[in-house]
């Protein structure tokens, strides 16, 4: 599943990307189409293979409750000769796997199944279908996996796997993709009468940039600008844009001027700035090229105008002085599920790296100090519009969200908004608007279910690994990390607690992500049908 999420992915703006892969498959596609079925309800999707692991208690699917399952794999399988090939599965259930019609290999155990004799697999495509039943108890889990003839024992690659789309797998990326936009956008930090009491999926729990102190990390001209429009600045922004008619532009700069008031008690780490010189921008430049920065970032003197890229052309003009350095050596200082990755500067490093991005980057705007009385317009409007919904602050909220639903067609889903409209307006498509009204329709009781593999296939693709894995010489591709890695290990690497380098002839580094690591961790050893913790030998 990752793979089919990863393809052709490119940046940490990846929504649109993701609306596109979930919402339409193209015919291309690897894997298998995947349909689960439980107490007479039915969810379809895709898989990267013949790979499953739910622990016993937990649903299958965030569509499905938990109990007994069954899953069906149904499309193809390629290969370029003809061949004989044995397929063998490990197992917690039973199993029976079809290839161009006939049986193959079928049985129940808790165990390995090993087919009798080797299966012939003409050139080209072969139809396959593989019928998992969970068992009454325990851990559901399936590999497949096939020996070629005269070769070792290994996977099928999920390239030679090729889906069989019906409109129930349609129908079910539909609602994934849905589900993931209302979590990302934070939906229900408005509309919370309709979130989930207690524990859910881990997305209910994302913040968003703190409003303490951030009059001194962000300069004021740049937040008046992305208060008013978020999707002139960025594109595909997740934060709508929150001021609508003639006051837009002045009710925006008064929020601007109240929260360039949030003076920090002590300085940015590292605030103390002297001018940087070419020697630092240089080294600067030399980093970021190294680390594949461009994966996700258009440099600050780019032409290059790509919507999947987050430009840096504005971080001068955004940061502070002193604060850029301190936000490249902790970007989660203040957000935690901020999607920019800590790369473990050293204060050197960050230094040469601010030094190179400041130094192609345009001057910010000087602004004057606001005037008492901007700055009191400004808190009010911050209290009252909602902002502190999902921002933090010391600051009461006197905002409430009217009831709304999120399968209506008016507010912020609205397909056009009228000139009286005060709605948040998110940057959204029509086809992002219908999947998310898709997904509320459901009743909402996806999101108290938690599945670890499909939180990894999310996340994989937003927070772009495959920018760097399986496009950079000698970095594994990202589809193979679950099969190989144990997920204790993985989850403290991933979150960059893992104090050594474990390939340290590699220039490139890999950067933490903290708040994500443990459900990619957990979830892509899910993908392959392993638990997401090591069992004890």
């Amino acid at each position: 599943m990752v793979r089919t999420l990863l393809k052709n992915l490119k940046s940490l703006a990846a929504l649109s990307l993701l609306a596109a892969s979930l919402a339409t498959r193209a015919q291309d596609d690897a894997g298998l189409a995947a349909t689960f079925t439980a107490g007479g309800q039915s969810d379809s999707t895709i898989l990267s293979n013949v790979w499953l692991h739910v622990p016993a208690g937990e649903a299958p699917t965030p569509f499905l409750a938990p109990g007994k399952f069954q899953t069906e794999w149904r499309g193809f399988v390629s290969v370029d000769l003809r061949s004989d090939y044995t397929f063998t599965a490990s197992l917690n259930g039973a199993l029976k796997l079809e290839i161009n019609g006939a049986v193959i290999l079928e049985g129940a155990t808790n165990g390995v199944l090993t087919a009798a004799k080797p299966t012939r697999l003409n050139k080209g495509t072969n139809s396959f279908v593989a019928t998992y039943t969970s068992p009454a108890s325990g851990d559901a889990r399936i590999r497949v996996t096939w020996i070629p003839k005269e070769g070792a024992a290994g996977p099928i690659p999920t390239s030679a796997l090729k889906p069989a789309l019906t409109p129930a797998v349609e129908r079910g990326q539909q609602l994934r993709l849905g589900r993931h936009l209302a979590l990302e956008h934070r939906c229900f930090q408005c509309h919370s009468d309709q979130a989930p009491k207690g524990q859910g999926t881990p997305e209910l729990k994302m913040d968003a940039p703190t409003f303490e102190g951030i009059g001194s990390r962000r300069n004021f001209a740049w937040m008046a600008a992305w208060i008013e429009n978020p999707h002139t600045n960025r594109a595909r922004a997740q934060m709508p844009q929150m001021f609508h008619g003639p006051a837009a532009k002045a009710n925006a700069e008064a929020a601007a001027a109240f929260l360039a008031s949030l003076k920090a008690t002590d300085a940015p780490a590292g605030s103390a700035s002297t001018a940087a010189t070419s020697e630092q921008a240089e080294a600067g430049q030399h980093l970021f090229q190294t680390l594949h920065c461009a994966a996700c970032h258009t440099a600050p003197d780019s032409n290059e105008n790509d919507p999947t890229k987050v430009s840096l052309s504005q971080v001068s003009a955004k940061f502070t002085e002193g604060s850029l350095l301190a936000f490249l050596k902790d970007p989660a200082a203040h957000y935690k599920w901020i999607k920019m990755p800590n790369f473990k500067f050293t204060d050197a490093e960050a230094q040469n790296v601010a030094a190179f991005l400041r130094s192609k980057a345009p001057a910010p705007k000087q602004s004057p100090a606001a005037p008492a009385d901007l700055v009191d317009k400004g808190r009010n409007i911050v209290q009252t519009s909602g902002c502190l919904n999902c921002h933090t602050a010391k600051l009461e909220n006197q905002f409430k969200a009217p009831a709304i639903k999120l399968t209506s067609e008016q507010g912020c889903l609205a397909d056009a908004h009228g000139s009286t409209s005060k709605a948040p307006r998110f940057d959204l498509t029509k086809e992002e608007r219908q999947a998310i009204r898709a997904f509320a329709a459901t009743g909402l009781s996806s999101l108290e279910r938690p599945v670890a593999r499909e939180f990894a296939s999310r996340y994989a693709q937003t927070l772009n690994c495959a920018g760097c894995h399986g496009h950079i010489e000698l970095i594994p591709h990202v589809d193979i990390l679950g099969g190989k890695l144990r997920p204790e290990w993985a989850e403290e690497f991933i979150a960059g607690k893992v104090k050594y380098k474990p390939r340290p002839w590699i220039e490139a580094r890999m950067p933490a992500f903290p708040a994500y690591a443990e459900g990619l961790a957990k979830g892509m050893a899910a993908e392959h049908g392993y638990a997401p913790t090591t069992p004890k030998e």
